[in-house]
């Protein structure tokens, strides 16, 4: 009996203590397979610790990280028709809706915001990879256009975080009309002599590429982002070549001159408040509370060199 009574109940209690454990403590890293606990991968703004890999982060939490205290206010813009094409593949376009709202508890594709950065009064837009692939239908335009509207009222500028698979095709060409309309709200920010800032995220292809994430007055990608028109694999067997490593990868399009800058998401926020203060001609942002010319310390100095003996 002591054998049932000593072994067999602590094998239940772990059976059950197992099943009772959360399966979301964990990361597998995609590039290097190094598993990461998500608080310390939430914290590294979803970067590997280990191989620097970026991996996906929602706007919202992208906001959080960039914004003056995590500060930042949502920018509302209209709904457009819910199903205009009535489309249906495998489900009804209604329904993939609902399924994404519901995976990502967001509206839309594309969130925009606005808030201030060391101090600076900036608008921003960015697209949800995890929202149907990012894509860009007419709540995009809708958002892209109260993105530009807001920049111009608030005369701050503008950076838009791109991360789209392209059109969003259950919308036909009424997807493929946001492209100039994008292009159209990217203007009323330049006639308004205010900055247009992109920041291409992995992976950002298709129309978007096509229309406002290439229109930067900077064009900044996070390392390793895919940023293309058609895929590489599309080329490859349409050419019928093997393409060059890292190929379309941000490297390769910053050494071909595609792009500005290549900058770490660490990096990002104050890369941009250094960049924005330079675009609208403003004064460099504050690294941190050092005393002023003149201030108290300064007289403490003059009296230990005129306490000093005069042959020193």
């Amino acid at each position: 009996m002591n054998w049932i009574t000593e072994f067999v109940p602590p094998k239940i209690k772990s059976f059950f203590q197992r099943r009772d454990t959360p399966e979301n403590l964990w990361t597998k890293c995609e590039s290097c397979g190094q598993m990461i606990f998500h608080r310390e991968l939430a914290e590294n703004l979803n970067v590997c610790p280990g191989c620097d890999f970026h991996m996906a982060i929602t706007p919202r939490s992208r906001f959080k990280s960039l914004f003056d205290g995590g500060v930042f206010h949502e920018v509302e813009f209209p709904d457009p028709l819910a199903d205009p094409l009535h489309f249906r593949d495998e489900k009804r376009y209604s329904d993939r809706m609902k399924d994404a709202r519901k995976k990502t508890s967001e509206h839309e594709a594309m969130l925009v915001v606005h808030g201030q950065i060391f101090g600076l009064e900036t608008v921003s837009a960015g697209q949800d990879f995890s929202f149907m692939g990012g894509s860009m239908g007419m709540a995009v335009g809708n958002a892209l256009l109260a993105a530009a509207e807001t920049a111009v009222k608030k005369k701050a500028p503008l950076v838009v975080f791109t991360a789209a698979g392209g059109a969003r095709m259950q919308e036909g060409i009424l997807s493929l009309m946001q492209m100039p309309r994008a292009t159209i709200a990217v203007e009323m920010v330049r006639e308004a002599r205010l900055p247009y800032v992109v920041v291409l995220t992995h992976p950002t292809t298709g129309g978007v590429t096509a229309s406002y994430a290439m229109l930067g007055d900077v064009q900044i990608a996070e390392p390793d982002a895919l940023i293309c028109f058609a895929g590489p694999r599309v080329i490859e067997q349409t050419i019928r070549e093997t393409l060059p490593d890292g190929f379309q990868r941000a490297e390769y399009l910053l050494d071909h001159g595609m792009l500005d800058r290549v900058i770490a998401r660490k990096d990002l926020r104050d890369e941009l408040a250094t960049m924005l203060r330079m675009l609208t001609r403003q004064a460099p942002y504050v690294h941190g509370d050092l005393p002023a010319p003149g201030s108290a310390k300064e007289p403490a100095v003059v009296a230990v060199e005129e306490a000093a003996p005069a042959g020193q």
